[in-house]
Parts: C-alpha cells; structure tokens; sequence
C-alpha cells in the first residue's frame, strides 16, 4: 500500500507519509495534490456546516 499525504500545519506543505506530530497534520488524502489544498478542503466543509447549523436553527 502506497503511502497517505498529510497537510502539515507546522510546515505549512504537503508530506508523504506521518513525518510530523499528528495533532501538526491534517489527513491522510490520497495524493500529494489534494494534501495540497487541505486548507481549502476544510474551509469549504466549515461553510457548508455553518451553512446547516443556519439553516437548522432557523427552522428551514
């Protein structure tokens, strides 16, 4: 099995492979590219929960 990436937030790059500390990463993502874009990843599902948690809590 091929070896995961990982977003590293101390390094601010993608890493193949558990280099750093696991609360220091985000992942594992399946290639290099979308390690990549961790970030931008996370900050969509964060809108789009914020999103839900709007529209739940105002009934629609």
């Amino acid at each position: 099995m091929a070896e995961r990436w990982y977003y590293c937030l101390k390094h601010n790059r993608a890493e193949r492979g558990r280099q750093c500390w696991f609360r220091d990463r985000m992942g594992p993502y399946p290639d290099q590219a979308t390690a990549e874009r961790a970030l931008e990843i996370a900050r969509a599902r964060n809108e789009q929960a914020d999103r839900s948690d709007r529209n739940w809590s105002e009934g629609g």
